[in-house]
């Protein structure tokens, strides 16, 4: 079983460094623009930085939780695609927003799809299990049936 979701699992471990990173950024942009913590406002450079690393750890444990949902459900590799593309589209939405309010519209917008295709995923991966486990009906087998591809 293990070996099934390793690929889930080193999405998973990128996904924890690429938060280390974004915190990191923050970091590095409270001694750029010396602002002390607490404090959470300063130069808008700053804000955007600290902002953008926030919005991305509010959606991390909606992704990991999807993530592997849809990976022990549904698939390993279409959800460690995903997870991938995910991270990639954060990485970009981070760096955007880091750059202008405006340069995070495009990744946001991507992650998001992403996010729901996982969410899909997992809901539909749950069901067939739910219906074969508990219901005694493997729906994939009366499809294929069905259609003939059996």
């Amino acid at each position: 079983m293990m070996e099934e979701l390793v690929g889930v699992g080193a999405v998973t471990l990128l996904g924890v460094l690429e938060q280390a990173y974004f915190s990191l950024q923050v970091i590095y942009a409270r001694r750029k623009y010396s602002v002390s913590p607490p404090a959470t406002s300063g130069p808008p450079e700053f804000e955007r930085v600290f902002r953008a690393q926030a919005n991305c750890s509010e959606y991390f444990p909606i992704f990991i939780t999807v993530l592997w949902l849809s990976g022990v459900f549904f698939s390993q590799g279409l959800s460690s695609v995903c997870g991938l593309l995910y991270l990639y589209g954060r990485f970009n939405y981070f760096q955007g927003y880091s750059e202008s309010a405006q340069g995070r519209l495009a990744p946001l917008y991507f992650s998001a799809k992403i996010l729901w295709i996982l969410i899909g995923f997992s809901a539909v991966g749950i069901f067939l299990t739910f219906c074969r486990v508990y219901l005694n009906v493997d729906l994939l087998q009366e499809l294929c049936s069905i259609l003939g591809l059996f």
